[in-house]
């Protein structure tokens, strides 16, 4: 994908010196630092290079954390998925899923545990409900359980009766002769006095050896395992391979229902900016689901929930539309919104950005009569297989981006669940494994995450001459529109030159920032 087109931006707060904010995480009153600026077009290039250096959109407004005096500091947070790795409780949640779409119901146990975390930001949390693998482990105790006693019943203490065994029960003594008890103790003591007793010959010599059954068994494994083909055994060893290592996330993901089952769930990925024929159809559907998880989930007043509103954070977009060739399995770069409709309903809805080099979850809503489901979770995880069919597209496109991570926010601490994860380094944007990173984060909220001292961010040495503006529908260098002034504005200089290290290089050579 090759994309040559400017951004244009218009920076706001250029200081972080500005006023403060209320924090959402730590409800401070003005604690929240960030630099800001609307964007009124971006590139999807220019973009994927602000959100690695610590941006992030919500609708065209581009934020980004002032992390050394924010109250609570916001590390963006990516995800391999390449070499993603699913944890018990994510496979818990897919497999809540698929069989709920086969039976048509899941384990009271089980929504109950689901229902009581599905609040705010813990509805995107996997829940801790037994699964099917904690149920398996039961019924193999019970199992042994039943083994056990059957065995107490058969073997008692010497002299033990059974209750229905007949007093007069007979035994089998040498041979084939059958005696009474009385007899058999008569006769014992007789040889013994008489010393008549007979030597036995031991082994028979011309019969094999006895063998345990054990041992047997394994004889024939063995035999059998001789006449095996080569090619069988290396069937046998892949099998065997497959199995110990489990199900991926696309085995859960592609794996077909039965042609009988109780509901059935189509994932749609239609572009809301600008919006195509699909995403208008199903506006209204859309919008009053999110008006219905803001009021629920959130305790949003219905005033602030407005049409208006809601277009405006997460159906207007700065990203500029770049599509694929007609019949690409790729839909494209820019934004979207994956529409989950189950039985026809409209049930959650994933707001993404597909960008060259990841895709980036925007916000993520659903209803909450399926919180049980633990969709926020189940979202995450199709995201994240869908980032991976892209990447047998696109190569270079690797990643998925979950955005901001905060460690002093329990509720934020979900999205290092998904691993393997890195964050970002805030002063050389760099990205680390996040179980370096956190030992860090528990002794300061805000840390340098890379260790090597001597590296320095090389995209925040820039000059005055590397900034491209837009003044009077012209494109121009900064100096060229400087010296057009008829008097230089130093405060203007320092402005710009703090907005051109905050977006970088690259980013302030190929993006204009307006002036009047």
């Amino acid at each position: 994908m090759e994309d040559d087109d400017y951004s244009t931006v218009e920076i706001f707060d250029g200081s972080s010196d500005a006023e403060g904010h209320k924090c959402g995480y730590c409800k401070s009153a003005s604690g929240s630092l960030s630099y800001g600026m609307w964007a009124h077009s971006l590139t999807v290039r220019n973009y994927q290079d602000l959100i690695d250096r610590g941006w992030r959109r919500s609708g065209k407004y581009c934020y980004k954390p002032a992390m050394d005096k924010t109250c609570c500091p916001q590390y963006t947070i990516r995800c391999s998925v390449s070499d993603f790795k699913l944890k018990k409780s994510q496979k818990k949640v897919l497999r809540l899923m698929n069989r709920f779409l086969i039976y048509g119901n899941v384990l009271e146990s089980e929504k109950d545990s689901v229902e009581s975390r599905a609040t705010g930001e813990f509805a995107l949390k996997a829940n801790d409900c037994i699964d099917d693998e904690c149920i398996e482990r039961r019924a193999a105790i019970a199992e042994r359980g039943s083994d056990d006693k059957k065995l107490n019943d058969s073997i008692r203490p010497i002299g033990e009766r059974s209750k229905d065994s007949p007093s007069t029960s007979l035994e089998c003594v040498g041979g084939n002769e059958r005696v009474a008890p009385k007899e058999r103790r008569e006769k014992r003591e007789k040889m013994t006095t008489d010393g008549n007793v007979k030597k036995g010959l031991g082994p028979n010599p011309d019969k094999p050896l006895c063998k345990k059954a054990k041992l047997i068994r394994m004889e024939r494994k063995l035999e059998k395992l001789a006449k095996t083909t080569e090619n069988d055994l290396e069937q046998t060893e892949t099998r065997s391979k497959r199995e110990t290592a489990g199900k991926t996330l696309r085995d859960y993901v592609v794996e077909p229902l039965p042609p009988n089952s109780a509901h059935t769930l189509e994932i749609r990925t239609v572009r809301c900016d600008p919006p195509s024929k699909e995403f208008l159809r199903s506006y209204n559907e859309t919008y009053k689901l999110y008006q219905k998880y803001q009021i629920t989930i959130h305790k949003d007043p219905p005033e602030r929930c407005v049409s208006a509103q809601f277009y405006r954070f997460l159906v207007t977009s700065p990203l500029e539309c770049v599509s694929e060739s007609p019949g690409s399995l790729h839909p494209g770069y820019g934004s979207f919104h994956q529409q989950y409709w189950l039985d026809g309903k409209l049930i959650a809805v994933g707001v993404i950005d597909i960008l060259p080099n990841c895709i980036s979850s925007v916000y993520f809503y659903y209803d909450p009569q399926y919180g049980f489901l633990s969709l926020g979770t189940y979202g995450a995880l199709r995201e994240i297989a869908f980032a991976q069919e892209l990447s047998n597209i696109s190569p270079e496109l690797r990643y998925y981006y979950m955005g901001f991570y905060i460690h002093n926010c329990i509720k934020m601490r979900y999205k290092g669940q998904f691993r393997p994860s890195f964050l970002l380094c805030p002063e050389i944007y760099t990205w680390h494994p996040i179980e370096r990173a956190i030992p860090k984060l528990e002794t300061s909220s805000y840390s340098r995450l890379e260790e090597r001292r001597n590296v320095e961010d090389e995209e925040s040495k820039v000059n005055l001459e590397d900034v491209m503006v837009l003044h009077r529908r012209t494109a121009l260098a900064y100096t060229v529109y400087t010296a057009l002034k008829l008097f230089r504005n130093t405060e203007e200089n320092g402005e710009v030159l703090e907005y051109a290290k905050l977006v970088g290089k690259k980013c302030a050579r190929r993006t204009l920032l307006y002036r009047k």
